[in-house]
């Protein structure tokens, strides 16, 4: 079996290229899927990539909600189907309701570019079961919105139930609160993150490693954890 893994464009997608050939170098097919399709095309599991769909207009993913596709992706994840939003990917996974929480302006209103590192804190996921749990990576992060929030009663939940997914490390970028970088649901199919993990999947083109600069990888195992995760469930 070769898994399908489905890469969502909107109009003002960045990143939909890069999520494909990371895809595609995990060893899954990746296919194209348009913000106006009435079906998935038969995937098993759907990337939500980044970017600024519909330039981000009123608030970032709040026009995204809308589009035709995002009816099927939204069934989809309620039955069970893996699915990673991607930083513009992420804000739209919680305009959705999918992912609890908003994200708002970073807490320093500038743009942000960097490598950076982050924690694993659930290794249990869909997309996550290839890392550990306490394990830092390093993945590329560039963001305007990157600021997560929720009231107190939704952080205490979340962490109380294990869904944070990822936590910043060293330095907060973006003033999300409790250094949160990235959530899952309840049942581990869904998850999102400001940073890109597509963009560490290859050496000599990703951030650099503890090892050499331009070397790290540490983005390829959300990938090759949902192609394991579908095998495993086939």
């Amino acid at each position: 079996m070769t898994a399908r893994i489905g890469v969502v464009t909107f109009p003002g997608t960045l990143d939909d290229r890069d999520a494909s050939r990371a895809v595609r170098l995990a060893g899954a097919e990746a296919v194209p899927l348009w913000h106006n399709d009435a079906d998935l095309k038969e995937v098993d599991a759907i990337v939500l990539p980044g970017g600024f769909s519909y330039g981000d207009y009123l608030r970032a993913g709040a026009i995204a909600r809308f589009a035709p596709i995002m009816d099927k992706v939204v069934d989809a994840a309620h039955g069970g189907m893996p699915v990673l939003g991607i930083c513009n990917g992420f804000q739209v996974l919680t305009e959705v309701h999918l992912l609890p929480g908003s994200m708002i302006k970073n807490e320093h209103l500038h743009f942000i570019c960097r490598d950076q590192v982050l924690r694993v804190e659930n290794a249990e996921t869909a997309w996550t079961a290839e890392y550990r749990e306490g394990e830092e990576i390093v993945i590329p992060l560039k963001n305007q919105d990157g600021q997560y929030v929720a009231d107190e009663k939704t952080l205490d939940m979340l962490e109380a139930e294990g869904r944070v997914a990822f936590r910043y490390v060293g330095w907060n970028p973006n003033g999300s609160r409790r250094d949160i970088a990235g959530i899952t649901n309840e049942r581990g199919n869904v998850v999102g993150l400001m940073p890109h993990p597509e963009h560490a999947v290859e050496a000599g083109f990703g951030p650099d490693s503890r090892e050499s600069g331009r070397t790290g990888v540490d983005g390829l195992a959300f990938f090759t954890s949902a192609i394991k995760n579908l095998l495993a469930t086939a």
